[in-house]
């Protein structure tokens, strides 16, 4: 086996200390030459749901390789590390369903396979009890781009005994589109679980307004094809880069203004 040329790195690490620097240096020791693409080490502390919908987000723009992604508030604990082979991709990190929502994105009807991380031969040691990102994954991520078979790195795992996530919330229903706030990016645009083809499908279109029922409140919002089609700091709906529907506010933060945290419940229909 050849191995791969890249390797992606996404983590909650921060950017203040040298977490990210150390795994990089520990990926080219083991396999210099070898491209690492930083996806993001900015996930909030912890939130293992975000880590999992922005590798999810990405990875049908990714070459093929190994993806290394590390939120993982259990380290240390008894939670398993894996390897998980799907279509051209193999993903390394903890088993507490920050893969599975890429891992399936990657797969399609294809077949999966995975293995524990129970070969100490492809680990650094010592091992830290909170550092795996760097003891751990790096390294296993490291060999395989290298060309160690996927089998090498531990005993296989039936795919269906993986952690999952549960899907978010995002069902047709009484002539509306129902969801859930997928996630907020730091300009305060708050996607939601619910897609243009959802709109389609309930008689909603670019251009016209919709309403928005979020709790006990209900707004008109004009759906346009970016918030820039709007004024300054009016509110907008439009469908974002990955085919969700967003809220933004123009040169403002929707987040802030609406008070939509992710999880958030959220209704649209055609407006009166």
């Amino acid at each position: 086996m050849a191995g791969y040329r890249y390797l992606t790195f996404l983590t909650d690490y921060g950017l203040e200390d040298g977490f990210v620097a150390a795994c990089h240096g520990v990926a080219a020791r083991i396999r210099p030459g070898v491209r690492i693409i930083d996806i993001t080490h900015l996930v909030p502390p912890g939130d293992v749901r975000r880590g999992a919908i922005v590798l999810a987000q990405t990875i049908p723009y990714l070459p093929p390789g190994v993806h290394v992604a590390v939120v993982d508030p259990g380290v240390g604990t008894a939670r398993r590390g894996v390897a998980v082979a799907a279509g051209e991709h193999v993903f390394v990190g903890p088993d507490n369903g920050l893969l599975s929502w890429a891992v399936r994105e990657a797969a399609g009807d294809g077949p999966v396979r995975a293995h524990e991380l129970t070969n100490e031969e492809l680990w650094l040691h010592p091992v830290s009890a909170t550092f795996h990102g760097r003891d751990i994954f790096m390294p296993v991520a490291a060999h395989l781009a290298g060309g160690t078979a996927l089998e090498e790195v531990g005993r296989p795992l039936p795919p269906e005994d993986l952690m999952l996530l549960p899907p978010p919330v995002r069902r047709i229903r009484d002539g509306a589109a129902e969801g859930e706030v997928l996630t907020v990016d730091r300009f305060g645009n708050v996607q939601l679980s619910v897609t243009a083809a959802d709109l389609e499908q309930v008689g909603v279109r670019a251009g016209e307004p919709m309403l928005l029922s979020l709790s006990r409140r209900r707004l008109t919002v004009p759906y346009r094809r970016t918030f820039g089609s709007v004024t300054p700091g009016e509110l907008v709906a439009y469908a974002d880069s990955a085919g969700c529907i967003a809220l933004a506010v123009n040169t403002g933060n929707a987040a802030q203004r609406l008070g939509l945290p992710p999880g958030a419940r959220v209704r649209i229909a055609p407006a009166p």
